[in-house]
C-alpha cells in the first residue's frame, strides 16, 4: 500500500509543479521528460 501512496503523492507533486511553471516551456519540457523517465522505470521494474 505504501508503494500506491507514494505514486499519488508523486502524481500530486507534479501537478504543482506543472501549475507553478506558469507556461514557462523549459520547466515543462523537464517535468515531462522526468515523468516519462519514471514511468518507463516503474514499468521496467515490474517485468520479471
Amino acid at each position: 500500500m505504501k508503494v500506491n501512496g507514494d505514486q499519488i503523492s508523486e502524481g500530486l507533486n507534479q501537478i504543482l509543479e506543472i501549475l507553478n511553471a506558469k507556461g514557462d516551456t523549459g520547466e515543462l519540457n523537464n517535468i515531462v521528460e522526468r515523468s516519462n523517465n519514471d514511468f518507463n522505470k516503474s514499468k521496467s521494474d515490474t517485468k520479471s
